[in-house]
Formats: structure tokens, C-alpha cells, sequence
């Protein structure tokens, strides 16, 4: 393989699969439950288990999907196309439900299980591609400039899925119950559009992902190979941590600006200009990681969240513009987040590795996360808190102290923990 980094236009097309993604992801955990909710009059208690279920066997299998992965590298390329048409057809049809047919709780349950198998297929191969992007002339070439430039292109494009798969499904949700399945059918279609066009950059424009240099070992092996990576391992608390930071504002925010706020009709503003605010924030990032390294960066990241929601516990009732310069300021940090982790976990992969399967634990625990950032509905409640109602002290000290709380924890794991090996201290190029 060339040691010559890749063209911009290269790491652009590898980037841009990242949006398709992230327009598939927050629909289906947003807005499912209401889509069938009120167009098929399915109960609540059913949706939540199947909603629980499907989302615990997304959480579980992605390990297992990442070996997979490092096990089929020399067929990945009909398994991405395969995993693209899956997730497609099962995207569409989350929203055609044939209720004449089958109950809509199992056809939701089978379209659910076909839509995050896929999604999960595509993206840990996905990031696995972005860690192998680097020249591979030397033992630390993961950690060169093309692996940060990649994500920055990748997530970038993920923030612009975001806000799109934020803003029209829930315009299209706003609509007549009777326009709402026609027009979520139009959408469906242009997100396959999108998906197609982005998995053909992927694989005919990006750069190419090298061949393996040895064969994918055993589960049992990759498993040891894993437990006997202590970089590896002490990544995972932090990341963990802070992923639960970052998961815990983000489920309560609506409730936040309803209650707290009284500025329900701004939600729109606010979040928008949150993920606009991770976007642009991306590129300074990148710059800042190759000056002063990728850990220090995420760690000033982190910093500069805990500073933006401290502030916002001392919110109240009309405290818009303030609320809006937070957003601003959490949205910058949210890019660091998003791009340095996977960086950091790329530098930490031996060349000679097969990657996917560090990546399956790494969405695991992000997954986990927000699976657990629901559990912030029962402690408010637990605390007096009612949806509604004026949020008061307890909706301050869980949606801003908490995740505070365990991005300082991650902060101080960060600094007691990694191993001050060169990999994390150098500059990059």
C-alpha cells in the first residue's frame, strides 16, 4: 500500500455514508413509539417491550457483528451492499405497516430487529474502515493526520443526518394522521437514495481498506487479544462514562426547555443549533488534536461540556438567551465527543488487528448509554418531578449535575488511567 495520505475528495466520500446512518438511527428511537402509536392504535405497554427487547439485542450482538466482520473482510463488499438493501427495505417498511395483514406489534418487531442488524453491520464496518485509512508504514501509523481528517468528514456528515433525520420526520408527524404514512413513504425513498449514493462513494471513491494482514482469529482469541490490550481496556470506563453524560441531557432535553425553560416553541432553535455548533466545531478540533494530541483534545472537550450544562442548572422560566449560548457551547463540545474516541481506539489497535470487533464493543457501550439515560425518567419521578410541571431543583440536578458529574469522573479515569505511552502525548503530522 502507498504511504502517500489520501486526497481530501477521497476521505469526503468515505465520509458521506455517515449521513444516511444517522438519519436512520434517531428516527427509529424517537419516533417509532408515537408513528404506531397513533396511526395504529398500538398500546404503550407493548410498544415499550418491544421497543426494550429490540433495543437490547441491538446493544448485545454488536461484538458479535464485529468479528463477523474481521471474519468476511475478503467478501465485506457484497455484505456492505447486502446490509444497504436490508436496512432500506427495512426503514420503509417501519413506516408501511400492511396491518391487514400481521399484527403491527410483530411486524414492528421484525422490522425492527432486520433495521438495527443492518445498521449495526454497516457501521461497525464502517468506523473499522476509518481506523485502516492511515498509511501503514510504520508500527503507529493509525494515529496519523488522514484517521483524524476521515472522522472529522464522517462525523460532520453524521451531524447533517442528525438535524435531517431530526427536523422532517417530525414535520411529517406534525401532518394529518391520514397524509403522515404517505409522505414518511417519499422520505423512506430518498434516505435509500441517499444510502446507495453514499455506500457507491464508499466503495468506488474512498480510499481502499487494506488487506488484512493476517486471518480474523476465533471469538475465543479476539477475546484475549482484547483483555490483553490494557490501552484498549482502560478506554472503556471514560468512554462509558462520558457517553452517559452525553445520553442523559440528551433524553431530557424537550422536558428541559418545556419545564424549565417554558419555551417549548424555541425547541426547535435550540437544538438546531446544537448539532450546527458540533458541525462547525469538528474541523477546530481536528486542527487542535494534530497540535496538541487526540487525548488532550477529547479531555478539553469534556471540559468545556461540564462548564456549558454547570451553567445550565442555574437556569429558569424565560432564560432563553443564555439557554441558546449553552447550546452553542455544548454543541461545540459534543464534536470532540463524536470524533476523538474513535481516533484514540484506532491508535490503540496494532496494525496487524483486525479492528471491527474493537468497534462492536465500543458502539456496545455507547448503545448501553443511552439505553440506561431512560432510567433519568424514574429517578425524576422518584424525586417529585412531574412532566408538565415546573421542573424546579430535580430536573436541574439530572439533567445538568448529573452529566457533570460523570464527565469529571471520565476526566479523572482519563488522567489516572491511560497509560502515558507516546501514542497519546505525540503531535500529529
Amino acid at each position: 500500500m502507498s504511504t502517500a495520505a489520501p486526497r481530501w475528495w477521497r476521505l469526503a466520500a468515505y465520509g458521506l455514508l455517515g449521513l444516511p446512518l444517522a438519519m436512520a438511527a434517531l428516527p427509529v428511537y424517537v419516533q417509532v413509539a408515537s408513528y404506531y402509536s397513533l396511526l395504529h392504535g398500538t398500546g404503550l405497554a407493548q410498544l415499550g417491550w418491544v421497543l426494550f427487547a429490540a433495543r437490547l439485542l441491538d446493544t448485545v450482538q454488536d461484538p458479535l457483528i464485529g468479528h463477523l466482520i474481521d471474519r468476511l473482510r475478503q467478501h465485506l463488499t457484497r455484505w456492505l451492499i447486502a446490509g444497504g438493501l436490508t436496512l432500506a427495505l427495512a426503514f420503509t417498511g417501519l413506516w408501511q405497516v400492511p396491518a391487514t395483514l400481521i399484527a403491527p406489534t410483530l411486524w414492528l418487531a421484525v422490522m425492527l430487529f432486520l433495521a438495527y442488524s443492518a445498521h449495526s453491520l454497516l457501521n461497525i464496518a464502517y468506523l473499522s474502515w476509518g481506523a485502516r485509512l492511515a498509511p501503514a508504514s510504520s508500527a503507529d501509523s493509525t494515529a496519523s493526520a488522514p484517521v483524524l481528517s476521515a472522522t472529522a468528514w464522517r462525523e460532520g456528515a453524521g451531524l447533517l443526518g442528525l438535524i435531517l433525520g431530526s427536523t422532517i420526520p417530525a414535520t411529517i408527524m406534525s401532518a394529518s394522521p391520514a397524509s403522515i404514512a404517505g409522505q414518511m413513504a417519499w422520505y423512506s425513498l430518498g434516505f435509500a437514495v441517499l444510502l446507495i449514493l453514499a455506500l457507491y462513494a464508499l466503495l468506488r471513491l474512498a480510499p481502499a481498506w487494506p488487506a488484512a494482514s493476517e486471518a480474523a482469529a476465533n471469538w475465543r482469541s479476539v477475546l484475549q487479544r482484547m483483555r490483553s490490550n490494557p490501552s484498549f481496556r482502560r478506554l472503556l470506563l471514560p468512554y462509558f462514562l462520558n457517553s452517559c453524560g452525553v445520553a442523559l441531557p440528551a433524553t431530557l432535553a424537550l422536558f428541559f426547555i418545556g419545564d424549565q425553560l417554558r419555551a417549548a416553541p424555541l425547541a426547535g432553535l435550540f437544538l438546531g443549533s446544537y448539532f450546527i455548533a458540533a458541525a462547525l466545531g469538528l474541523p477546530l478540533w481536528t486542527a487542535l488534536a494534530r497540535r496538541i494530541g487526540v487525548l488532550a483534545c477529547w479531555r478539553l472537550g469534556m471540559l468545556l461540556g461540564i462548564i456549558s450544562f454547570a451553567g445550565a442548572g442555574w437556569l429558569g422560566a424565560g432564560d432563553t438567551q443564555a439557554y441558546l449560548l449553552i447550546c452553542v457551547a455544548a454543541g461545540a463540545a459534543l464534536g470532540a465527543d463524536l470524533a476523538m474516541p474513535n481516533v484514540l481506539l484506532a491508535q490503540l489497535i496494532r496494525p496487524d488487528e483486525a479492528p471491527a470487533a474493537y468497534y462492536g464493543v465500543l458502539t456496545l457501550l455507547g448503545k448501553l448509554a443511552l439505553a440506561l439515560s431512560g432510567l433519568a425518567l424514574p429517578l425524576l419521578a422518584l424525586l417529585g418531578y412531574q412532566p408538565g410541571q415546573p421542573g424546579g431543583l430535580p430536573l436541574a440536578l439530572v439533567y445538568a449535575a448529573l452529566p457533570c458529574l460523570l464527565k469529571l469522573l471520565a476526566m479523572f479515569v482519563l488522567r489516572r488511567e491511560l497509560p502515558a505511552a507516546p501514542i497519546f502525548s505525540r503531535s500529529l503530522p
